[in-house]
């Protein structure tokens, strides 16, 4: 029996107002790439056939950041709500046996994640599968609200929950897998009686319910895997976790770091086993380190090339430069080559 075909239908219309700024928020970056562009490869890694990104704000500015993807460019013209913008992907979604959403600001969502997914999902043959997680804190999130037998009954929204339902801490992490079919009939049933007077997507959950169908839940325990990114604080709390995610890949590689959590690397830069950096290092742009070198606190290399068992004194600045095997670099240079 062949595997179903998946379109990922990610969200990247909206404006972002808690970001307090003129650009749309799957632009803002964090370790060196828009948010959006950090989904789109965990996308792209994970068992998924095709990928269709809605746009809506700032839209062009979006799709102009996306030349080195494939996708399909979907339109949202009028931004009223989740529902309303995967309804906006039914074409784009047509050939495909199931449909995954995300939302475009999740940049530390792994492959792995999405993976362990869609296989709960095969394996359970279910209808739709929503992820969740839990938060000591869940407030501004929706929470999930289950039968006697397990299944998610409804998803209850901040505004809408009462303080029983608020005291609920299992949310929903706003990704779903769901039969291609089922979902775009059902987003067509969606009324938009709420507080927001917009097209829920999360009440495609109670649909199913309703027509006796078992909404399955794919529990993530670890929690900052899956949140939005929704102001400049998530944001640098993003940046910190994928920065620590590639320095411990560093590390495991045979590179000792005094300091990993000051430490910044490129994930397009190469460093040789026995390498040591001290803290506030900082190494950019396709820069490559041989083998036993030494970078005292504070040193950046721009786009450089160092030899085997260099040392590079503190706080000194190379940009474009070639450093032969067991060269000396003082502290405090400062060179562009």
């Amino acid at each position: 029996m062949s595997s179903p075909t998946i379109t990922a239908v990610l969200l990247a219309a909206g404006k972002g107002t808690r970001m307090k700024s003129g650009k749309a928020k799957v632009l803002h970056e964090l370790f060196f790439k828009p948010m959006l562009h950090h989904v789109l490869d965990s996308v792209a890694a994970a068992e998924i056939n095709t990928t269709a990104i809605i746009v809506g704000h700032q839209r062009e500015r979006v799709l102009d950041t996306l030349s080195r993807y494939t996708f399909t460019p979907v339109y949202q013209e009028e931004q009223l709500g989740t529902g309303h913008a995967v309804l906006c992907a039914e074409k784009a979604c047509a050939s495909s046996d199931l449909v995954m959403i995300l939302c475009g600001d999740t940049p530390l969502i792994r492959p792995a994640t999405l993976n362990a997914m869609i296989n709960q999902h095969k394996r359970s043959n279910a209808l739709l599968t929503l992820m969740t997680t839990r938060l000591d804190n869940p407030f501004g999130y929706g929470r999930i609200i289950t039968n006697d037998a397990g299944y998610v009954s409804s998803i209850v929204e901040q505004k809408d929950a009462d303080n029983t339902q608020r005291a609920i801490n299992e949310i929903n992490a706003g990704i779903y897998l769901v039969d291609t079919g089922f979902l775009f009939t059902a987003l067509k049933q969606v009324g938009t009686d709420n507080s927001q007077g917009e097209v829920y997507l999360t009440d495609i959950v109670a649909i199913a319910a309703d027509q006796g169908h078992k909404a399955h839940k794919f529990m993530h325990e670890t929690a900052i895997d899956v949140l939005g990114v929704n102001s400049r604080i998530e944001l640098a709390r993003a940046h910190q976790e994928l920065q620590m995610r590639h320095n411990q890949e560093i590390m495991l590689s045979g590179v000792s770091m005094y300091s990993p959590e000051t430490t910044l690397i490129a994930p397009e830069c190469s460093i040789g086993q026995d390498c040591v950096l001290e803290a506030g290092v900082q190494v950019i742009n396709k820069t490559t380190i041989a083998t036993g070198v030494h970078l005292a606190s504070g040193v950046l290399l721009d786009n450089c090339s160092l030899g085997k068992k260099c040392r590079i004194g503190a706080n000194s600045v190379l940009r474009g430069c070639t450093v032969p095997d067991n060269t000396a670099i003082p502290p405090l240079t400062c060179k562009q080559e």
